[in-house]
């Protein structure tokens, strides 16, 4: 019986390779976007552009239902370029999903699909804090995982990439500049939310600095969340017994 049910599996493996074999998929393009958070890690989506052949429109379109599919196995369907671009080596990505999309016609008559990959990377940046409610914020570029060539990272001639600053940061510097905003050079604005390069760009010196202001609030909750941390129920009873003190001493010094 088991020796049964192992030839079926073999014989929907081979039939699905087989189905793949005749399918053509060709990646035009990619796009990776990294939004920054105050805490290190980053939240990244990837968008592969894929067009198809007449005959590989079914063929898609199994592969899309089947949920189930790891993402080697879409790798296998569409090649090396459905891949991570962003990547902690040490502790790799988190909450990965890969979204498949429906394939659209175009008005010339050509057949294209995107898919997408979300998942979150922790350590991207290293946090240093250098005043009160002020943090220097470094980007860490050994999270790259694009193309490997004589000089060190590369962005590919097909790739796109966008990094989003957290809110309210102030940009203190970066290298290589980004085609977006074009007049970064010139028009020296640090309030920038969003830098993007487009293909080519060489990565290997790459460096991105900026700041972020806490808020007073954020920095209140911080404080009673490490208070809690340490103490457990304890914070709660200190800060009882310091109201309660506070309104003796109002008390008291309203008698007077």
């Amino acid at each position: 019986m088991r020796s049964l049910i192992f030839v079926v599996i073999f014989a929907l493996s081979l039939a699905l390779v087989a189905q793949n074999s005749f399918a053509s998929y060709n990646v035009t393009g990619f796009s990776t976007t990294v939004t920054l958070n105050t805490t290190g890690s980053a939240s990244v989506t990837e968008v592969l552009s894929v067009t198809l052949t007449n005959s590989s429109i079914s063929q898609y379109n199994i592969d899309r239902s089947a949920l189930n599919l790891t993402l080697s196995q879409w790798q296998e369907i569409l090649g090396p370029t459905l891949t991570q671009h962003i990547i902690n080596v040490k502790k790799g990505v988190h909450a990965f999903k890969l979204l498949p999309g429906p394939i659209t016609q175009s008005i010339t008559g050509q057949y294209t699909a995107q898919v997408i990959m979300l998942y979150d990377v922790y350590n991207v940046t290293t946090i240093n804090q250098t005043a009160p409610r002020t943090f220097y914020h470094t980007f860490n570029s050994s999270v790259f995982n694009f193309q490997h060539a004589a000089s060190g990272e590369v962005l590919p001639p097909n790739a796109q990439l966008t990094i989003i600053l957290p809110y309210g940061s102030k940009l203190l510097s970066v290298f290589p500049l980004p085609d977006s905003p074009s007049n970064l050079l010139t028009s020296g604005d640090t309030n920038v939310t969003q830098l993007t390069w487009n293909r080519g760009e060489p990565l290997s010196k790459f460096t991105l600095t900026f700041t972020t202001t806490q808020s007073l609030q954020a920095e209140v909750i911080q404080f009673f969340t490490a208070a809690y941390n340490t103490l457990g129920i304890f914070t709660y009873i200190i800060i009882g017994i310091a109201i309660l003190l506070f309104i003796v001493y109002t008390y008291l010094k309203t008698e007077k």
